[in-house]
């Protein structure tokens, strides 16, 4: 009796765009950006914003990091939520890191600003309980973002959290009009294409993948999270 096999999982790099803009000249395309970031943010990130902050289950006196703080204005909510811990925040965009050192100087002064790639954190391995990173990976070309994940399992502890929110694909038609237009070359979402975060979590190692789906004025997230396995 002939039996039918179930046909194979697409491997996540055939799912995704690749990213147009080489990685060079992003962090000059979000200084240009970042006065006005924020505008946009509030129309479109706020909802996931809210969500990051539920999930990563902040404890006070965690060490905690936040890869590509933009503006900032995640990162002082979690040092808010975490009261006698060491904060540290990482961003290579010049412009959005003195977006980032203005909020923190108004209202988290003992939060740690660096300039730094996600592609090289400049920690010692094992260093983090929690690794928040928002709307970075759907920046980076296909091949580096296992890169930067990977990077992000070396400066966690065993057992330490990672809570993602990035742009992915659109469930819903109207949802997928960013992609569709990213493909034609019509680039409205500064080099923003959807991504699949889960997968290469996966790939990597990570325990516990979890994976979110929201939309805000169209525009599609995932909310993914994930532990670092303990020895």
């Amino acid at each position: 009796m002939a039996v039918e096999l179930a046909e194979p999982r697409r491997d996540w790099r055939e799912e995704i765009l690749e990213a147009k803009d080489p990685p060079e000249r992003v962090p000059g395309t979000y200084s240009r950006l970042a006065p006005v970031y924020e505008a946009w943010a509030r129309v479109t990130e706020s909802k996931a914003r809210r969500r990051v902050l539920e999930l990563a289950d902040v404890h006070p006196g965690e060490q905690l990091l936040e890869v590509a703080v933009g503006t900032g204005v995640q990162l002082v909510r979690l040092a808010h939520a975490n009261r006698g811990g060491r904060n540290v925040g990482v961003e290579i965009s010049d412009g959005m890191l003195a977006q980032a050192r203005r909020r923190v100087e108004e209202t988290a002064p003992s939060v740690e600003l660096l300039k730094a790639s996600a592609l090289e954190l400049p920690f010692a391995d094992e260093s983090f309980d929690l690794l928040v990173n928002a709307y970075m990976l759907d920046l980076l070309r296909r091949d580096d973002i296992p890169r930067a994940l990977a990077e992000f399992k070396r400066v966690l502890r065993p057992g330490g959290r990672l809570v993602l929110s990035n742009m992915t694909k659109g469930e819903r038609r109207r949802q997928r009009i960013w992609d569709w237009a990213y493909a034609r070359g019509f680039v409205v979402t500064a080099n923003c294409r959807g991504v699949l975060a889960a997968p290469v979590l996966g790939e990597l190692g990570f325990a516990d993948v979890s994976r979110e789906y929201l939309s805000q004025m169209l525009f599609p997230t995932e909310i993914v999270t994930a532990h670092k396995e303990e020895r």
